[in-house]
């Protein structure tokens, strides 16, 4: 097969300085890049983190106020080692929670999902026993 890994995912925001200061801060990622679309109006910037090369969030912006509800992605999940350490940081910085409580599936992995400034859905995942 051709696919090989995600390359990024794309979220649509209202104001991009505070969608940077937010990935930055609250996730620890850092830009990796900064170009204009086509379309003078809009604006890319790709997100990773400082030890890797890969670019894995984009962050478009230009649309004006009114996001576009077809291209609002789902959720994005970051991997963390320490749940509820990630949780007590996140909630230090005043970051919403959509749910108070940390979920166990079944085979013992957890997660929890907070929004992000543009209301986007952003997830923490631990995996059961670090696999």
């Amino acid at each position: 097969m051709a696919i090989q890994r995600v390359e990024h995912v794309g979220i649509f925001v209202r104001d991009m300085q505070e969608s940077i200061a937010f990935y930055e801060t609250a996730l620890g990622m850092e830009v990796k890049g900064r170009l204009r679309h086509n379309n003078e109006a809009v604006e890319l910037v790709f997100l990773g983190f400082p030890d890797q090369h890969e670019r894995i969030v984009e962050l478009v912006a230009g649309h004006g106020d009114e996001l576009p509800e077809a291209g609002i992605v789902n959720h994005l999940a970051f991997r963390v080692s320490d749940l509820e350490s990630e949780v007590s940081r996140l909630r230090g910085l005043g970051t919403r929670f959509l749910r108070e409580d940390i979920t166990t599936l079944r085979d013992g992995s957890q997660y929890i999902f907070f929004a992000g400034p543009n209301e986007e859905r952003l997830e923490l995942f631990q995996p059961a026993n670090g696999r």
